[in-house]
């Protein structure tokens, strides 16, 4: 799996996910999704660079312009709830795009809080055969939970090419996908790869918990 962590350059995106992570700017909830979301206009952006390319003729009131337009048919699939804001981001710049979401949570087996499950109880999507995939999550940090997203998937099809990004992923994260998605024709593009994960499977240094600081803290 081919990796591209825009941390390594400079770009506005950096000033984003230091304002997600910031304490204090991170209590405004509108501002946190709306960085959010930048975040993923800027990576939807740097993305359709991938996509495949064929020139198309188009009318103007003057003539015909040959523009050079994506021929990929796109799904933007993310996961409840923290995700949503990601997939907006997305769908702003794909706005033709089909819509994917799985509902997936991550909950402790044991009382010490050590021991990590990630449960899938909904999905809603179209037929991906054939499609290009772009599946977002701001945070990745098992990684196991976007595996069961992408196995989530497969039952409404094949998609022809598998596109993934994450605002902020762990190292362990990382490798964990590199594992599951060994092929170079997969990539995944995220904002930040942060060192470590702490004993209760959340990213350090990271920013907390994505969808509590987007939409309040759940019981």
């Amino acid at each position: 799996m081919k990796v591209i962590d825009f941390a390594e350059t400079n770009s506005v995106i950096n000033q984003y996910v230091a304002e997600i992570r910031d304490v204090d700017i991170q209590k405004e909830r509108l501002r946190f999704r709306r960085n959010i979301e930048r975040i993923g206009e800027l990576m939807a952006y740097e993305m359709s660079k991938e996509l495949t390319y064929s020139v198309k003729q188009v009318q103007t009131p003057l003539g015909v312009a040959q523009v050079s337009t994506p021929d990929d048919e796109l799904v933007v699939a993310t996961v409840f709830r923290a995700g949503l804001p990601l997939h907006q981001g997305f769908l702003n710049v794909f706005d033709r795009a089909g819509n994917a979401f799985v509902s997936a949570y991550r909950y402790y087996k044991d009382k010490e809080c050590r021991e990590l499950d990630v449960h899938i109880e909904y999905i809603a999507s179209p037929n991906l055969t054939g499609k290009t995939l772009l599946l977002v999550d701001p945070m990745l940090a098992t990684g196991e939970s976007m595996e069961l997203a992408w196995k989530a998937f497969l039952s409404k099809g094949t998609p022809k090419r598998l596109l993934i990004a994450s605002v902020i992923a762990s190292r362990q994260g990382v490798e964990h996908l590199q594992q599951v998605f060994p092929n170079d024709d997969i990539a995944l593009w995220c904002a930040a790869i942060d060192p470590e994960l702490n004993e209760r499977s959340y990213i350090v240094p990271g920013l907390g918990d994505a969808g509590d600081l987007a939409y309040g803290e759940k019981l």
